[in-house]
């Protein structure tokens, strides 16, 4: 019985996955990371930590500087603090600044990268079918009663008659196809800006009848197809290696994000209903949509109205020992059956409401906080209690990591990083209750 609880005291403490770390911000209700931010600078104890780990992210030996204790102690401060389960929402106003402090945490927390990452914005909550009532309003009927119809031409059509939808995709068109030389058909970095700033600013209703519509016939599918002019915007003249591409996506804090809630939304995951993450096709498509005008920008890979495979433009070719890890990041576009039926309901004008009876299941989750040593708390004052050794240590170890660090670095990326992970404070708890489990 006593090993048992040792066991047990071992595990809450020490181990990866910390239920009490849960627990612990239970009635926290998460804070945008840019207000997180304000909070932890208004705290001097938490702003010394917080500098200190972002000197720890920016070195150029990023998992050896996270290795060190001071490193590690800056972390054990700052996941009492707000900044730790901060979120972002997509289309906010600071969205890359709130973005950037988001990542500055969180690549703290995992030694590498993982081949998954959990999404930095805030859980959808609207369905789809909230967008079949917006979109039957703006088109006057049900697009799926008519089965005659090109529901790509009529989507086109409703768009032109909104003056923001109709704006924003005559701009991007225009910019996409903008011939720059002979060499150089176009510019593609003011075409992925354009295209991002009409698929963020104008209604879904809008443009999932673009990106989704259901077609009969070729003619159709090559509409839909050419939706994001994809000679500019999508199509190489020799495609790039899928892990190169993802790589180079991560080294960019808006693309890693909008891949992160990819992954989060899309991921296909054995459930009777929908095979999508809480049954929610709504938070899929959105993240599908919120890809395009990245360097991730996907896809149909043909104007084949019997088919429905997206692709980002990439292949698996050269990945020497990486082509399982580089064929199973590329399966999760092309053969994802999630990703699949949110695309299929959509065009047919069908979504599959969440049963009360079956709570969401998201498949990637953050890692939970791991527990540091109790503090005295004051049962009427509900402000965070700091480690003080720990706060000591991150002022005083700021100047010794300034070797390492890289003004000039925007985002906190390692892209060689290990897969591995590790708990931050588990080897410092482990060995007294492995020696109180010896005695016992």
């Amino acid at each position: 019985m006593v090993l048992a609880t040792v066991d047990k005291m071992f595990y809450t403490w020490a181990g990866p996955f910390s239920v009490a770390a849960q627990d612990s911000h239970a009635g926290r209700i998460p804070v945008d990371c840019v207000r997180a931010n304000e909070l932890c600078a208004a705290e001097p104890s938490c702003s010394s930590c917080y500098r200190t780990l972002r000197q720890c992210v920016a070195g150029r030996d990023r998992n050896t500087m996270l290795a060190n204790r001071e490193c590690q102690a800056a972390l054990e401060v700052l996941q009492e603090s707000p900044l730790y389960d901060c979120h972002c929402k997509r289309g906010m106003k600071k969205e890359l600044q709130c973005l950037q402090i988001y990542w500055s945490i969180h690549l703290g927390l995992t030694a590498g990268e993982g081949f998954y990452e959990a999404s930095p914005y805030e859980p959808v909550t609207s369905r789809l079918s909230d967008i079949f009532r917006l979109a039957s309003i703006v088109s006057g009927m049900d697009q799926a009663a008519n089965s005659k119809s090109n529901h790509c031409l009529d989507a086109a059509k409703a768009c032109n008659l909104n003056d923001n939808c109709k704006r924003l995709r005559s701009s991007y068109i225009s910019t996409c196809n903008k011939e720059m030389s002979a060499t150089e058909r176009c510019n593609r970095r003011k075409c992925h800006k354009a295209l991002r700033q009409f698929f963020d600013r104008v209604p879904s209703e809008y443009t999932y009848r673009l990106l989704f519509c259901s077609c009969k016939d070729q003619a159709c599918a090559e509409r839909r197809r050419q939706t994001i002019v994809p000679n500019c915007s999508y199509e190489e003249k020799e495609k790039p290696n899928c892990l190169d591409l993802r790589s180079q996506c991560r080294s960019d804090p808006l693309c890693r994000s909008r891949l992160a809630d990819f992954h989060t939304n899309c991921q296909a995951i054995v459930q009777p209903l929908t095979q999508c993450p809480g049954d929610n096709y709504q938070a899929c498509l959105g993240s599908y949509t919120g890809l395009i005008g990245f360097d991730m920008t996907p896809n149909y890979i043909d104007s084949s109205a019997a088919s429905l495979i997206v692709s980002p433009s990439c292949s698996c070719r050269g990945s020497g020992n990486m082509e399982e890890e580089c064929e199973r990041f590329l399966k999760d576009f092309t053969e994802n059956p999630c990703l699949r039926n949110a695309i299929q309901a959509f065009g047919n004008g069908t979504d599959l409401t969440l049963s009360p009876k079956t709570p969401p299941l998201p498949p990637i989750t953050l890692l939970p906080k791991t527990e540091i040593s109790p503090l005295p708390h004051d049962a009427s004052d509900s402000v965070t209690v700091y480690n003080t050794s720990a706060i000591t240590t991150c002022t005083s170890i700021q100047r010794l990591l300034t070797t390492d660090l890289m003004p000039e670095q925007k985002t906190f990326v390692d892209s060689k990083g290990s897969a591995t992970r590790h708990s931050v404070t588990g080897t410092l708890f482990a060995l007294p209750f492995l020696l109180m489990k010896v005695a016992l």
